[in-house]
């Protein structure tokens, strides 16, 4: 008919969909609900368990070596998961390596987020010659080894957790500096926050208020995918002798401890394997899976 308009609505569906929490849509999905789940898991097994864990895990039974996981109990003590060549449990000792590598990374992320966030929004906004000074800083941390990086603070500073988060943030910061500068360099040229400009807002208002909100998405991403690679680095220090020192467990200690001993007693190597893989798998799902839920073009649902 003449003169009337024609209206497009979008399905129920896409509309509900777009109007879902992150949450709601990071679990719609079989990754995020899997990754969600396990992380769920090792989180209660790490923080929780690991307080109330079977043994003591330092406690060693010299009678009761290399065990293998056993349901039956030998010498009134029953073992899941076997012990090792010291007769130490080895279940105890896991949930406490775990809580120690979830501690650390959950330390790291944020320290390294909340640096490179600032130095990133600082450089990219002001430029200049601190846009110059900072990114030539991040040019020649990121050029230094993250091994390299981790002997020298252990021969000035010593073995550690102290000393593993201080090498790992020193060694994550610069990555995030890096993005966030490209985004807000970005963000100043657009049109609100030259409006903003205009009315004679400040430039901590800008930042905080107009820049901030868009580049937390890409900087949670970041993060939740950073989460894996500062467990292994964690586990990896910690191999070489250069993190968590005995008695305290690690699971890359226990690794590193188990090395010669790989076809003797498998599962003294293979079980705190198999839960860093655990580990690392639940953040990369989760992490993948979120930066869908965080950028609307990969919704579907078109630019912010």
């Amino acid at each position: 008919m003449a003169g009337s308009t024609l209206v497009f609505e979008a399905p129920r569906s896409a509309r509900s969909a777009g109007r879902a929490s992150p949450i709601l849509r990071l679990l719609r999905t079989p990754s995020g609900a899997v990754g969600a789940a396990l992380l769920g898991i090792l989180l209660v097994a790490g923080f929780g368990a690991s307080f109330a864990t079977p043994y003591d895990p330092a406690a060693q039974d010299l009678r009761n070596t290399v065990h293998p996981p056993s349901l039956v109990p030998v010498r009134g003590s029953v073992h899941l998961l076997g012990t090792d060549q010291l007769g130490r449990d080895i279940l105890s000792r896991l949930l406490v390596g775990l809580r120690i590598s979830l501690l650390v990374a959950l330390t790291v992320v944020p320290l390294s987020t909340a640096l490179g966030l600032a130095v990133g929004m600082v450089t990219g906004y002001r430029g200049g010659w601190l846009d110059v000074a900072l990114m030539r800083l991040v040019d020649a941390q990121l050029s230094i080894p993250t091994l390299l990086l981790a002997v020298a603070v252990v021969a000035v500073l010593g073995t550690g957790l102290p000393q593993i988060v201080a090498v790992l943030v020193i060694a994550g910061w610069p990555g995030y500096a890096r993005v966030v500068r490209a985004e807000v360099l970005a963000l100043r040229e657009r049109e609100f926050a030259a409006a903003a400009r205009a009315v004679g807002a400040s430039d901590i208002r800008i930042l905080a208020q107009h820049v901030l909100p868009n580049v937390l998405p890409t900087v949670l991403v970041l993060g939740t995918l950073h989460l894996p690679v500062v467990i292994i680095f964690e586990a990896a220090l910690s191999f070489l002798g250069l993190g968590i020192q005995p008695p305290t467990p690690s699971l890359g200690q226990m690794i590193g401890q188990a090395q010669d001993l790989v076809w003797q007693a498998w599962w003294m190597p293979t079980i705190p394997g198999v839960t860093i893989t655990l580990v690392v798998l639940a953040f990369n799902l989760l992490g993948d899976r979120m930066r869908d839920v965080l950028d609307p073009r990969l919704r579907g649902l078109g630019p912010v």
